[in-house]
């Protein structure tokens, strides 16, 4: 995501950094450099060019060019227009002041709608809602079905209209279902189209005549660029949406829809598809996203992946572990899948600060050397797991026979284990604390 914006506008500021003082000529050249790199990202014309605008004008003013460092003034600035430009700061989805909450997704066929119907209830129903999937897309084959196999694997409940072909009755009877089961929040599913027509609009017109929903959600495919920024601006037209999911965020290295939507319908994007997962969805955070384009990676979103990932009671026994040294090899494996859960390796250091994306895009990380590790760990005895020691030379061979790996994986395994192990009992005895340390209002554990 934004490979490229990240490098170029990183190009643009190496040239601001270099020198002591700036001049306007200086800020001109600057901000051309800026422009191409957005129109590059497939940023819309127009968004690029009031950005340029905004941006630049307040770049030249005296107290930038006269300050002590006004390259970094012009990163400032820079990052608080991008954010702006995004909508400032995160919008929530609203939320009913009487049960329940309708959400009417609607957008493209091939966008992600029914997945991300899905991935939406299902993100709610860990908030300890009771989500209702409303199947309304009577069109495309198997749309139902598709839907349905979505709710069974998040355990969501999929209501459809037997024997019905009539997408508004099919809405009406999925509100009134909710109601009589309790249902709390409710996630319509409408037909896409290929391309936006009159009765696909018509219908879904009289969808939201029929429901009044509390949100319309257009789901957007970020990786269509302009494509995606026209059919939001067409869409908001016709129906007044209230807010833009960009879905194959992971998959679009330009990330100018993400850039370009909420300055065009003037609605905010309220979440991001980040993968294929079911729990591949975030909420939006312009700057968040704004320090992710610029180089700054997103230290915020990493904590809550973690957190998400772990809990303080497997946090205590984990540091009760390492601190009487009966930290083992079970535990180890455990640590590498929760890793996992945050998310892809690549993922997870794009997040970081500091990170060069041009050496990250050309760095193999195999995410199957888990699996290897798992297949190792699990080929073992409990009590080999337990005391790693007794691990003999006829031992590794019986293990590595039995992962199908080498002996010599199997000791490269045993020596990251050790490593491990000795930096964290470090961790523990040292001053961190594995209490944490605190950073502003986030409590860092080190796990």
């Amino acid at each position: 995501m934004f490979e490229s914006l990240v490098d170029k506008i990183n190009g643009a500021f190496k040239k601001f950094k270099n020198k002591g003082k700036l001049t306007e000529a200086d800020v001109k050249e600057g901000m051309r450099e800026i422009k191409l790199a957005l129109l590059e990202a497939d940023v819309n014309f127009k968004v690029v060019r009031d950005f340029v605008k905004t941006v630049s004008e307040r770049a030249v003013g005296t107290d930038v060019l006269e300050s002590l460092m006004p390259a970094q003034q012009i990163v400032k600035i820079v990052n608080e227009e991008l954010v702006n430009l995004m909508g400032g700061t995160q919008t929530k989805l609203a939320i009913a002041s009487k049960p329940p909450t309708i959400i009417m997704m609607v957008g493209l066929q091939g966008a992600g709608k029914t997945t991300h119907c899905g991935k939406l209830a299902g993100m709610y129903k860990k908030q300890h809602k009771r989500p209702l999937l409303v199947a309304c897309d009577v069109y495309r084959p198997a749309a139902i079905k598709q839907l349905q196999v979505v709710g069974e694997q998040l355990e969501i409940p999929v209501f459809t209209l037997e024997g019905s072909t009539n997408p508004v009755e099919i809405a009406k009877a999925g509100l009134a279902h909710a109601e009589k089961y309790g249902h709390d929040m409710v996630f319509i599913d409408t037909a896409g189209r290929l391309q936006i027509d009159e009765v696909m609009m018509g219908e879904l017109c009289d969808i939201k005549a029929e429901v009044n929903p509390t949100e319309i959600l257009l789901v957007v495919d970020a990786m269509t660029g302009q494509v995606a920024v026209d059919v939001a601006g067409t869409f908001n037209d016709m129906l007044d949406i209230t807010g833009v999911i960009l879905t194959k965020l992971d998959g679009d290295t330009r990330g100018g829809a993400a850039l370009s939507v909420r300055y065009i319908t003037g609605k905010p994007i309220k979440f991001v598809g980040t993968g294929e997962k079911l729990d591949n969805i975030e909420p939006f955070y312009p700057d968040r996203m704004a320090s992710r384009i610029l180089g700054m990676g997103d230290v915020l979103s990493l904590i809550e992946k973690a957190e998400a990932a772990y809990d303080e009671k497997q946090a205590a026994e984990l540091e009760k572990k390492i601190r009487d040294s009966s930290f083992s090899l079970s535990d180890f494996l455990d640590q590498f899948q929760q890793i996992k859960k945050m998310g892809s390796m690549e993922q997870l250091l794009g997040m970081m600060p500091g990170v060069n994306h041009a050496a990250l895009k050309d760095a193999k990380i195999d995410e199957r050397q888990i699996a290897r590790m798992e297949a190792i760990i699990y080929s073992m005895t409990q009590e080999e797991r337990d005391k790693p020691e007794i691990i003999s030379a006829s031992r590794k061979k019986r293990i590595a026979a039995g992962s199908g790996n080498t002996v010599e994986e199997v000791n490269r395994l045993l020596k990251q284990f050790d490593q491990t192990k000795r930096l964290m009992k470090q961790f523990a005895g040292g001053n961190f604390g594995m209490g944490g340390k605190r950073f502003g209002k986030k409590k860092i554990r080190f796990r």
